[in-house]
């Protein structure tokens, strides 16, 4: 019998939980090619296990999530590819926004909007509209997002602020408020699936400090179990942010 969130809660060490997990969700073509199928069908799984995570999250002691669910290379990758995963995203803020709603959570968007469809753009207003005030879970969801780009964007908004007087002498806690994720604590542990060990241009200011964990499981074969062994293990860690 599958383990509910709520049994694998509990640490198995003395440490806490993190409050703010960071996930590359990397893996679905791989899986899909695994079995024969099409890259699309992975992710349409990976999208699955999305949902999954997302409602094991709170009885894990995690209150925000953030997922890396398209990259500003991702455009590379084939026409048909990019569209059908485009689709992904519009319908699964279609078919959950019921149930996040429900089950409070708030959903927000990192990263450029401008060369998403119109559509996509409207469903993302939305959702992010009509889940504002909840507080049991925060999902950020990172779509059309580069760590660079971000960085990029977020230094012309710094430099606006100061032409207008807004800013004088420019701190980090400034620089900060000018990122996507302003608002957002720092990510405690980023978590790569697939035995990739890059970082792939993800949150590289913000997860600065962060405890990193590399593991082989393709992302849709990611469960809420494979979650509670690496919180597990997070808690094990000591923390010292350059310290002795």
């Amino acid at each position: 019998m599958a383990e509910s969130a709520a049994s694998l809660a509990k640490p198995s060490g003395q440490g806490q939980r993190p409050r703010h997990v960071a996930i590359i969700m990397d893996g679905n073509g791989r899986w899909a090619k695994n079995r024969g199928w099409p890259r699309l069908v992975g992710h349409r799984r990976g999208a699955e296990r999305v949902k999954q995570i997302v409602r094991a999250c709170p009885d894990l002691g995690v209150n925000w999530l953030t997922v890396y669910a398209f990259s500003t290379e991702n455009w590379k990758r084939s026409t048909e590819e990019v569209l059908g995963l485009m689709g992904i995203f519009a319908r699964y803020i279609e078919r959950e926004a019921d149930a996040l709603s429900a089950e409070g959570v708030r959903m927000r968007f990192i990263g450029g909007r401008e060369r998403l469809e119109p559509k996509l753009q409207r469903l993302m207003a939305g959702i992010e509209a009509r889940t504002a005030v909840n507080t049991r879970l925060n999902l950020t969801v990172a779509i059309n997002y580069g760590g660079r780009d971000e960085l990029t964007r977020a230094s012309a908004r710094l430099a606006e602020r100061i032409a207008r007087g807004e800013v004088s002498n420019p701190t980090e806690a400034d620089f900060a408020d000018c990122l996507d994720t302003a608002g957002h604590p720092d990510p405690d542990l980023v978590i790569r699936t697939s035995g990739e060990t890059r970082t792939s241009n993800f949150l590289p200011f913000q997860a600065a400090y962060s405890e990193y964990e590399f593991t082989s499981t393709l992302w849709p074969d990611f469960t809420p179990a494979h979650l509670a062994e690496i919180l597990d293990r997070y808690g094990m860690r000591e923390r010292r942010f350059g310290g002795a």
